[in-house]
């Protein structure tokens, strides 16, 4: 099965200023998050898949909702992933947001994504994706699985209410206590809110709406200071609300979420070497380049497909040194042996791929 990426943590630490929260939240690029580009699974590749787009329809502004129809696809739980393999060749990783049930389908939705925002052109190939066209996938796989917990607190920004909404549906029907704060710029930008609202069933402090052009940003801390102790807090949005949430989550209480952009660095980039081993040459890796980039200078047919660390395109054998891995993707046994080139470095002076 593949590994569960799901970051528990306890409270504790300093909180961060809640102005300063504010401001960092609302100046990310990533607010409303965008779609769920870039791929974010488990372990290894699946089988591909070829399913038809049924149905392509707009479900808020700059957000299409994608009906993938086959038969017989795999089963699949809330968190689940899918990867699309796009008409240029790209690889996108998008949340599924239907029925577990249903083997006949597969749903996702994605908000369109501008270069000024940083988007990289997966979002639009989706968007271009017309119905009847025929599109091939790999999956699911589940890196951000429903947690088991007596109650529940779930933290959604923007587009990051795809992931979550499957998991409203299961907590829903199950009977265990649920809240949910989800936020956007606007009403009209935030997907399935009216589906969200309705879930709620009109309960009191169930479900809080908070749209910025109306109410300014989510108090994350008001709305974790009712969480009940052992509730598992769920979040899926931009890097400064998840931090926000970590800032401030109430003693008792798991954190769970998952990451769409490459871990940090953690300390001044450094250059190195890197040995081909097999192709007999050695090329450096500058401060501000990436073993990627250096590769295929030397070697320009070496795959990729995502660069961010989280579609495993690139992965290639580590023959010798020590790496600093910042994917998303591989397991602690894969590691020992492997590294994905497009954001993983070395710790040291040198690398010997199997390349």
């Amino acid at each position: 099965m593949p590994r569960v990426h799901t970051l528990a943590l306890a409270a504790g630490g300093a909180l961060l200023a809640r102005r300063a929260l504010r401001r960092r939240i609302a100046a990310s690029p990533l607010w409303p998050l965008p779609a769920l580009e870039e791929p974010v699974s488990g372990r290894g590749r699946s089988r591909a898949l070829r399913l038809r787009v049924a149905r392509h329809e707009r479900v808020a502004d700059g957000v299409v909702q994608l009906r993938l129809e086959g038969q017989g696809l795999p089963r699949w739980r809330p968190g689940a992933h899918l990867d699309l393999v796009l008409p240029s060749g790209r690889v996108r990783q998008y949340s599924l947001c239907g029925d577990p049930e249903d083997s006949s389908s597969y749903t996702v939705a994605t908000r369109l994504i501008g270069a000024e925002q940083g988007g990289r052109g997966g979002s639009r190939e989706v968007h271009g994706l017309v119905e009847g066209a025929v599109v091939e996938v790999r999956g699911p796989r589940n890196r951000f699985p429903l947690a088991d917990a007596p109650s529940y607190a779930f933290v959604a920004g923007g587009i990051g209410i795809t992931p979550i909404l499957p998991m409203l549906r299961a907590v829903e029907a199950s009977g265990a206590p649920w809240r949910l704060l989800y936020g956007g710029r606007t009403r009209a930008s935030m997907p399935f809110l009216e589906e969200v609202v309705k879930l709620g069933g009109g309960r009191e402090g169930r479900v809080t709406v908070v749209a910025e052009d109306e109410g300014g940003l989510p108090d994350v801390a008001a709305f974790l200071g009712g969480a009940a102790d052992g509730a598992a807090v769920h979040v899926c949005g931009p890097e400064p609300l998840m931090e926000a949430v970590g800032a401030v989550l109430p003693a008792g209480c798991s954190l769970h979420l998952e990451r769409f952009s490459p871990r940090a660095s953690t300390g001044r980039e450094e250059a190195f070497e890197v040995e081909l081993r097999r192709s007999g040459r050695t090329v450096a890796v500058g401060a501000d380049s990436t073993v990627l980039a250096a590769v295929r200078a030397e070697l320009p047919d070496t795959a990729y497909s995502c660069e961010q660390g989280f579609c495993g395109t690139c992965r290639q054998r580590v023959l010798e040194g020590e790496v600093d891995h910042r994917d998303e993707l591989l397991t602690d046994d894969e590691r020992a042996t492997s590294m994905l080139i497009c954001v993983s470095r070395a710790r040291g002076e040198r690398l010997v791929l199997d390349l």
